[in-house]
């Protein structure tokens, strides 16, 4: 694991940006026409600074040979306040590299680097569509704290009318 450089991590900014907006209209959040630009409003509120924001790493996974595996993005500040958590926004293993073992490389890593911040726990979101990210986090050690649930309501023209 090394730190992202500049042109990394603008290519990153907009990779992230775009996957966010990707998974919020998946989840039914967003529509597909204001995703995008809601994901760019919210990463930018987390970023204000962008790389340099304080409390924030943002980290490559390489082999030896310098070839990219995949990146982090660890904001040592939980987003809701909770003491001595930090917070995993970003994990992403390269495509070509997926199902190598390597998420859990990336995953291990991330927390040595928090728990060296000064970290006690780590926590993330995953969006319940997400099968193999939440093996991997399952797999890892990671529990539910909580658990958001949607139902698709019925909708229609005209209400339904109710005979005795």
């Amino acid at each position: 694991m090394r730190p992202m450089s500049r042109e990394e991590f603008d290519r990153w900014q907009t990779d992230v940006v775009d996957a966010y907006a990707q998974e919020q209209v998946a989840a039914g959040n967003w529509t597909a026409d204001e995703a995008l630009g809601r994901s760019q409003e919210a990463n930018a509120a987390l970023l204000p600074q962008g790389m340099a924001t304080p409390g924030m790493i943002f980290l490559l996974g390489v082999l030896a040979d310098g070839t990219p595996i995949g990146r982090l993005w660890i904001g040592l500040a939980h987003p809701r306040g909770v003491a001595h958590c930090a917070y995993l926004y970003d994990i992403e293993v390269v495509a070509e590299r997926r199902g190598q073992g390597l998420g859990r490389v990336l995953l291990a890593a991330g927390e040595r680097v928090a728990q060296e911040r000064g970290a006690h726990a780590l926590e993330l979101n995953v969006f319940g569509s997400n099968t193999p990210a939440l093996s991997l986090y399952g797999s890892a050690g990671y529990r539910v704290m909580t658990q958001q649930m949607r139902k698709g309501l019925r909708t229609s023209a005209q209400p339904e009318r109710i005979t005795r």
